[in-house]
């Protein structure tokens, strides 16, 4: 029996669009719905995609530690950590979402909606974690792997061929999860120089402290250099 809000979406549109073929077709409907909509609707007979996003999460951590145990047998652990990091991060995540056409599926609230919503980073990686987590429940681990190793394989072969750069955020943010610390907060504290030659300063701080300092032509390098400073300052303490 569909619920309600099936009546706005072609839940069956969406199986088809996927590939993919749900038995509890409420599973796929949560796995879209944003915490917004439930906010805008209390009477919302399904909750929000947040618990499924955390089951997703731990489903695609674990299958991707998995599949890259098997797939570089000769790779010491920290190669594997910064390949994951890679596979398993918000930009990844989100990439993969927007290949699928997520964002046309999900259930925002009027704010959301109104605030670009469907094309936000967040919440389509959000959707990707909680479409995994749904899989997960109504398919079992096996469909689910397949699922996932299938999306990520682009991402995979061009690891084996070389380019794909480190992902010093994704690095830093995984290593400080690790120790339960807050989530890295990213701050622009200089921009100079005139307009088509640009030059931005970040840091990046956990808890108030500054682990790094990166300086580049956009906001996105500087963050980025300023990873790369915290990683190796990590690394060396940790070592």
């Amino acid at each position: 029996m569909l619920y309600l809000i099936a009546r706005m979406i072609d839940w069956n549109g969406c199986q088809r669009s996927l590939g993919i073929s749900f038995r509890q077709e409420s599973l796929l409907e949560q796995a879209f719905v944003h915490s917004s909509y439930c906010n805008e609707n209390p009477g919302c007979p399904l909750p929000s995609n947040e618990r499924l996003e955390f089951l997703g999460d731990a489903v695609l951590n674990f299958v991707v530690t998995e599949g890259l145990y098997k797939e570089f047998p000769n790779s010491p652990e920290g190669e594997l950590t910064e390949i994951r990091a890679s596979l398993i991060c918000r930009d990844t995540l989100a990439s993969l979402a927007s290949s699928l056409n997520l964002g046309d599926w999900l259930v925002l609230g009027r704010g959301e909606e109104a605030s670009g919503g469907r094309t936000k980073a967040s919440n389509l990686a959000n959707a990707m974690e909680a479409l995994i987590g749904a899989f997960y429940l109504d398919q079992g681990l096996a469909r689910t792997r397949r699922f996932i190793l299938k999306q990520l394989k682009p991402e995979l072969e061009e690891i084996k061929s070389g380019k794909i750069p480190r992902n010093y955020k994704a690095l830093v943010q995984e290593f400080i999860q690790g120790e339960k610390r807050p989530t890295p907060v990213y701050r622009l504290v200089e921009a100079s120089g005139p307009d088509h030659r640009k030059r931005f300063t970040s840091e990046i701080l956990v808890e108030g402290e500054v682990l790094g300092k990166g300086t580049g032509k956009s906001k996105k390098i500087a963050e980025s250099q300023a990873a790369r400073a915290a990683w190796e300052r990590l690394r060396c303490s940790h070592g």
